[in-house]
């Protein structure tokens, strides 16, 4: 059976996170470096070299920061179904299935986040492997409000192709900064200090996102008359950008005489910036007229 990870309770993760003892405090924690570093000891997500220095300079490897970002942002693995238990060989060719960081490993396949097949887990991680990781698993949290914005990085021509839109919307998200000489240095390697902050930051930025409840999936719909046998029927809602849409993915006919049109709100692609502009998106079929037209989110009984 695979280890079940801890789960965290965002909603509560703010409260929680900034009330701990100072008396399990690490002794080698400089100035800014505690709040961070403690909330996630307290949450159980990292833990000393031994019970009083946390090294917070040293290096952090491959697994350890999967197993921090999988925990910190609590990916798990409870909505999918499996024929046959994934093990990290499945995927994986240097994870041990029993090593103790195998099952944050298959989370983090399972969840989007990309990681090479070879990877060597006892390896140390750059600053944008682990920038690039952390975006994908915030982004599975939920969709975010995002400024139309471009940061200019000053030693942008480092950083690999494929991280360049998530480290942005890292900068963006204010997860972490650049230095005073507006550089990423993305090829340096992360300290177990840095990924805690920045892990800690991602955490409140979620909880800040998801204390209002997300925006009921109700349409306005709207009948006109093709003629005398079909009506067209448009849904249509308000999003918050244009990255949004409908989609309608059923008609159902029933007894009574209902023609309950089935639709799903397609989410924002996380990796385009859109601007933040109240846009109107619809949808259009047609329906017999015989029939009175409803509208229903996929899914709703």
């Amino acid at each position: 059976m695979m280890k079940k990870l801890a789960a965290i309770t965002l909603t509560s993760l703010l409260i929680s996170s900034l009330t701990f003892s100072s008396a399990f405090a690490f002794s080698d924690l400089e100035e800014g470096q505690s709040e961070a570093i403690l909330a996630l000891k307290d949450r159980g997500i990292v833990s000393g070299i031994d019970s009083e220095h946390y090294v917070p300079k040293g290096k952090i490897s491959y697994a350890q920061s999967v197993q921090m970002i999988v925990k910190g942002l609590n990916l798990n693995l409870d909505t999918i179904r499996f024929i046959k238990q994934p093990v990290a060989s499945d995927t994986y060719t240097n994870i041990p299935n029993d090593a103790w960081y195998a099952d944050a490993f298959i989370i983090a396949h399972y969840n989007g986040l990309e990681i090479p097949k070879d990877v060597n887990p006892n390896s140390t991680i750059t600053r944008e492997q682990f920038g690039d990781l952390l975006v994908r698993a915030l982004e599975k949290k939920g969709n975010f409000p995002l400024v139309k914005m471009f940061i200019v990085i000053k030693d942008e021509d480092q950083i690999n192709v494929n991280y360049q839109g998530t480290l942005q919307r890292l900068l963006l998200y204010k997860i972490t900064q650049l230095d005073k000489d507006g550089k990423f240095n993305p090829k340096s390697e992360l300290t177990r200090g840095e990924a805690a902050r920045w892990v800690y930051q991602a955490i409140r930025f979620v909880e800040a996102h998801t204390q209002n409840p997300a925006p009921v999936e109700e349409v306005s719909v709207k009948v006109e008359k093709v003629n005398d046998d079909v009506n067209k029927v448009t849904l249509s809602k308000e999003m918050p950008n244009p990255g949004y849409g409908l989609v309608i993915q059923a008609i159902e006919l029933t007894a009574d005489g209902q023609a309950v049109i089935k639709y799903t709100v397609k989410k924002p692609n996380p990796d385009m910036m859109y601007p933040q502009v109240i846009t109107e998106v619809k949808a259009e079929t047609y329906v017999s007229s015989k029939y009175k037209a409803i509208a229903e989110p996929a899914g709703s009984q």
